[in-house]
């Protein structure tokens, strides 16, 4: 036993010790989904602490992703047929995350290595699992840029290369902007200290994001009981609608 007690403490001890380690923070770590939300901007940032001076021979890269609560989704590719444009072909994608903004201190492809991207999922593309739904799509990696596309459009997927500050490769920090379309959930966070395109260090929290009280049972309401909503609905209109004529009333005598 005495053996086995001074082996585990020599491999404990031989170990590498973490020369830089990254600590960080969020300028908010939750949000509520009103009527009148716009979307909101969020503040990432921290600094690295080190056990070493800062090394010479190579650059410090800071890499802050934020990734939605993810989703099934089908893509389908349209083509003329005959004169006239339709879905000829479709490919369901198993994991789609609702929001991935990816922000950092340069070029993705200069300052993270193929490997490192593939271990931690990183960039927007390694974000989205495939799974084809049928074997004889062509081409499946066109329908993930597809969704890329289109989600970049609607400002759900960003990427924000050379927009993290890093000051002294000490001091970091970036804003990215959450749109107004946010689907409830909890949005992971993920900082990742680069060096020589290898990941040395990674830090995680997460954002919740839910709908406010009275958004909520409205909600609920709608999908779980959409008749008494309807009625609802219906009861509010018949109440303002005469509540105004009323008013209108009043102001012309």
């Amino acid at each position: 036993m005495r053996f086995v007690g001074f082996l585990l403490l020599f491999l404990v001890a031989a170990l590498p010790l973490r020369a830089e380690e990254v600590l960080a923070g969020l300028s908010q770590k939750q949000l509520s989904l009103t009527v009148n939300f716009e979307g909101s901007e969020i503040l990432v940032y921290g600094a690295v602490r080190r056990e070493a001076p800062v090394p010479e021979d190579s650059e410090l890269h800071v890499i802050v992703t934020i990734e939605g609560p993810p989703a099934p989704a089908v893509i389908w590719r349209k083509a003329r047929r005959l004169g006239i444009w339709m879905n000829v072909e479709s490919m369901r994608i198993r994991a789609a995350p609702s929001f991935y903004a990816v922000a950092s201190t340069g070029p993705l492809e200069g300052i993270l290595s193929m490997d490192a991207d593939l271990r931690h999922r990183i960039s927007t593309r390694l974000a989205i699992f495939e799974a084809r739904e049928d074997a004889d799509v062509s081409n499946p990696a066109a329908f993930s840029e597809a969704l890329i596309r289109i989600r970049k459009q609607e400002d759900l997927y960003q990427a924000l290369e050379s927009q993290v500050t890093l000051d002294r490769e000490t001091l970091f920090n970036t804003t990215i902007s959450l749109p107004k379309n946010l689907v409830e959930g909890s949005y992971a966070t993920r900082v990742f200290l680069v060096r020589d395109g290898a990941v040395i260090d990674r830090f995680d929290t997460e954002i919740d994001v839910q709908k406010a009280v009275l958004e909520r049972w409205l909600f609920n309401m709608a999908h779980e009981q959409p008749f008494w909503y309807g009625l609802l609905a219906l009861g509010l209109a018949v109440f303002f609608g005469w509540g105004a004529s009323a008013a209108f009333r009043v102001l012309r005598t």
